[in-house]
């Protein structure tokens, strides 16, 4: 088991720089008890998550945003890592709450949705709520990053330079073999998932293929599952402040969070 502090030193080690990168845990002056693990998605950082975490901690909930191996350091440090290293970090951040006395549940963007899912399998959370998650990538050539990662190791995509501290320009196609490791691991396992799910998706999203989103929905074995798709201005980030329904967003993820809670 680690602490906050050694999670973040770990990160610090692995080329973590800049602190906005870095893992977090916020406090509330009168918790309610509950506490929620925020995974950040591929090629990001926990930075993404903090607008989200900001609105949970005005509403009482302890919050704690875990770090995932090979983010916010280097394209090739990403290229070296393998999503059995963003499960453990995922696994470190839920014991961390659990120590605290705490119900956990959990909210994940993206990537950070299938890492969630495959910890439900073995931890219990009282909830989750699954921003964005997906079975298939938008890219027609994610099936055959295999080969391609020998011959391209790295895609460039553009982002805005106010960001390029937080993504990652180049991405690693070792990473998306990752990915889809992660991803067929998780589609196998979806019936066996009873965790209480919201999951929200929007047809805007221009990095999953918005009906992807519905698929993951209908074969989750959750008996308490709920589903929510808004329309094309709403982009893959939804915990953005580019979102135009971010508040939307944080809204029903608060409302469902607090139907649910396990001592």
């Amino acid at each position: 088991m680690t602490s906050l502090k050694e999670e973040i030193e770990l990160a610090r080690t692995a080329g973590v720089n800049d602190p906005e990168n870095l893992p977090f845990l916020l406090t509330p002056e009168t918790p309610n008890g509950q506490g929620v693990l925020l995974v950040h998605g591929f090629c990001a950082s926990p930075r993404e998550m903090r607008p989200l975490a900001d609105f949970l901690l005005q509403r009482n909930f302890t919050v704690l945003a875990v770090w995932l191996p090979g983010h916010g350091t280097s394209p090739q440090d990403l290229a070296r890592r393998n999503y059995e290293e963003w499960l453990a970090a995922t696994e470190r951040g839920y014991q961390i709450l659990r120590r605290m006395d705490l119900s956990v549940s959990a909210v994940g963007l993206s990537t950070g949705c299938l890492i969630l899912l495959l910890l439900s399998l073995s931890y219990p959370l009282s909830s989750q709520v699954l921003l964005a998650p997906y079975l298939r990538l938008k890219h027609p050539l994610a099936p055959l990053v295999g080969p391609l990662s020998l011959l391209i190791p790295y895609q460039t995509r553009e982002i805005d330079p106010a960001e390029q501290a937080f993504y990652y320009q180049r991405r690693p196609l070792k990473g998306i073999v990752q990915l889809n490791r992660l991803k067929r691991k998780v589609k196998k396992k979806l019936p066996n998932i009873k965790t209480p799910a919201l999951i929200i998706t929007s047809t805007g999203d221009r990095t999953i293929y918005p009906e992807t989103a519905k698929e993951l929905y209908e074969q989750l074995g959750s008996p308490v599952k709920a589903f929510h798709c808004y329309g094309d201005e709403v982009p893959h980030v939804l915990t953005a402040e580019s979102n135009p329904q971010q508040a939307d967003v944080f809204r029903k993820t608060v409302r469902f969070l607090e139907k649910f809670s396990l001592n």
